[in-house]
């Protein structure tokens, strides 16, 4: 497949990835707390936690991440200790309802030590009920991890596991501060599979220095040797403004324009030959995977975490900078170490900013999540969702379509809309015409769509 120059030109802005809408640029720190108890008291759907562990011993240049680095192990025993008194705080205003999805992020999980995981594996169940088949999942770093990590966390519950591997190349490793040879990503797969983990996932990264389309192809082929179950193949976010390290990567040559974009074609190329389904923006997975069931049955949805099948959930963020998405609201704690420590030991939930979404927020969150997760939406279900005329509620947003729908992006039918295959790549440009919070003559700080 190639993709005509003129349209990367064209499309090419800047534009959120939808793990939320809105996205948390518009959340505000005018939200209370009487917001989150009040959803709280309303909640009835079980319950996914995500737990933020920021510890990394060392930066990725690359990194968006909210990270602290440190390489004071006594700095993540004190934080399980406030985590225990966020969940003292909370636990008694959550419902009593099955606990179906778990993640651990970061930052760098496995920072902790082994002693410590089973420490906080044993506090959330002191806290929650687990659902028998919950979904429990953790990123690893191959840098980090150790037989005994594996044995732990096998040991609390996990089962799935994201192996942050980016690439492989020696020269790419180098100008990205993140070395980590090729023979300890097998030996650390290898260790996983014998552990009997349901789910082993590589992420890898396109768009980083001295890349190209043979590099990343040699990659791809390598990885590939290693069977894992889901990839993730992420277009890397250059943020400066938000994230001053990522200034060392323009030191070197970044791959730009219709050169990113064909290494990512490239891999939905490569990947769906040897078997992985495309299922949308940047994740791929085996046909018979859960999240390929969930987009076949039109239940998969986006969170902060990426794709999931987990959409009729309440998410409890715990830690630094973790989010909360609780009925109408999002709730997000401090977002350094100190303010939220500060606020624990006030005795108050950590909450610094949020966002309660208005009837028109929740119809847009639809619509944009049927375009992200289904490439597309019936006009009917929408209007009996909502009670709403399809045509009269988004009469400027369907005109506007007219221009995508003429680069042969999507398909418009008497139906409904549909993102055609080479609109795919376009994701993010189609679901931003339903985006009522972006102005159209001012850029947001967002990284770029392509």
């Amino acid at each position: 497949m190639r993709i005509d120059p003129a349209l990367i030109a064209k499309y090419n802005v800047p534009g959120p990835r939808y793990t939320s809408y809105p996205s948390a640029l518009h959340f505000t720190e005018s939200i209370s707390s009487d917001v989150l108890l009040q959803e709280l008291q309303l909640a009835t759907r079980p319950l996914s936690l995500y737990v933020h562990l920021p510890f990394c011993r060392s930066l990725c240049w690359y990194c968006g991440c909210t990270t602290v680095i440190t390489r004071a192990q006594e700095q993540a025993s004190y934080y399980l200790n406030q985590l225990e008194t966020e969940l003292d705080y909370l636990h008694p205003l959550l419902p009593e309802q099955p606990v179906v999805q778990i993640h651990f992020g970061g930052g760098t999980p496995t920072f902790l030590t082994p002693e410590q995981l089973l420490q906080l594996g044993t506090l959330l169940r002191r806290h929650f009920t687990f659902a028998k088949s919950v979904e429990f999942g953790v990123e690893l770093d191959p840098r980090t991890v150790t037989s005994e990590h594996i044995e732990v966390l096998r040991e609390i519950g996990c089962n799935r596991v994201s192996l942050g591997i980016q690439d492989i190349q020696p020269r790419v490793q180098h100008a990205i501060n993140r070395i980590q040879p090729w023979e300890r990503i097998q030996e650390v797969f290898e260790q996983l599979r014998k552990a009997g983990f349901l789910s082993i996932n590589v992420d890898l990264i396109y768009g980083l220095p001295y890349q190209t389309p043979e590099s990343f192809q040699n990659t791809l082929t390598q990885v590939a040797s290693l069977h894992p179950d889901r990839w993730a193949v992420f277009g890397y976010a250059h943020v400066p403004w938000m994230k001053p390290a990522q200034k060392l990567l323009e030191r070197h040559p970044l791959p730009q324009g219709d050169t990113r974009l064909q290494i990512f074609i490239q891999t939905i190329e490569y990947l769906t030959a040897i078997g992985y389904r495309y299922i949308g923006l940047d994740h791929f997975a085996r046909p018979e995977d859960e999240l390929s069931q969930a987009q076949d049955n039109r239940t998969l949805w986006r969170n902060f975490q990426g794709y999931s099948t987990h959409a009729g959930v309440d998410i409890i963020g715990l830690g630094m900078s973790a989010i909360s998405q609780i009925g109408r609201g999002y709730f997000q704690n401090m977002r350094t170490l100190d303010t939220y420590y500060q606020a624990l030991q006030e005795a108050r939930l950590p909450l610094q900013r949020g966002y309660l979404l208005s009837r028109d927020d929740e119809i847009r969150r639809y619509v944009i999540m049927q375009i992200m997760c289904n490439s597309g939406f019936t006009f009917a279900e929408v209007q009996q969702r909502f009670n709403i005329d399809m045509h009269e509620y988004f009469s400027d947003e369907l005109q506007r379509l007219r221009s995508l729908e003429a680069d042969a992006l999507i398909t418009c039918k008497e139906d409904g809309i549909w993102v055609t295959e080479e609109g795919r790549l376009f994701i993010r440009n189609i679901a931003m015409i339903f985006d009522r919070y972006l102005k159209r003559h001012q850029t947001p700080r967002y990284s770029r769509t392509l």
